[in-house]
């Protein structure tokens, strides 16, 4: 099914791009792949959460922080479509780079990232499946849980 219409199946609508936060632009075509900038967890204009991942008080939990990275990635689809004009053109996803902001105990940014990874899947199918690096950091952008970026092959 074309992604574009698998989007529609999921009941996913893709967001409007908002203007960049700083001296970059949502995402850039080079040859045939799109990548895009670092994407946040972001719903209507406003962050879904802040703070760091791990276990105990005032810590997002693991399982929220893999809802989040599902939006940052749905985020990211919508940067490369506003360059695409359609995810149907979409021939491969190469790479998801998933960074989680992390208590220094946790370890577990593989299983937050997934939140990126099987969206993709469920979006694209086979041609879903890419390569990743999923990174635990000190801080990410307005204290934002996890940012996802994607590198896409397109015709």
């Amino acid at each position: 099914m074309p992604a574009d219409a698998q989007l529609a199946e999921l009941g996913i609508t893709l967001p409007e791009v908002p203007a960049p936060a700083g001296a970059y632009i949502p995402a850039v075509i080079s040859g045939t792949h799109v990548c895009t900038a670092g994407q946040l967890p972001f719903v209507s204009g406003q962050l879904a959460a802040t703070g760091k991942v791990g276990s105990g008080a005032d810590l997002v939990t693991p399982e929220d922080a893999k809802r989040y990275a599902r939006l940052a990635a749905i985020n990211a689809l919508a940067a490369a479509r506003s360059v695409l004009g359609t995810l149907d053109r979409v021939t491969r996803v190469v790479k998801v780079v998933g960074f989680v902001a992390s208590d220094p105990a946790f370890t577990g940014q593989p299983g937050v990232i997934n939140g990126a990874s099987e969206l993709l899947g469920e979006v694209f199918g086979p041609i879903g499946a890419h390569a990743r690096s999923a990174v635990g950091v000190a801080v990410l952008p307005l204290d934002a849980p996890v940012e996802v970026e994607l590198t896409l092959e397109f015709a």
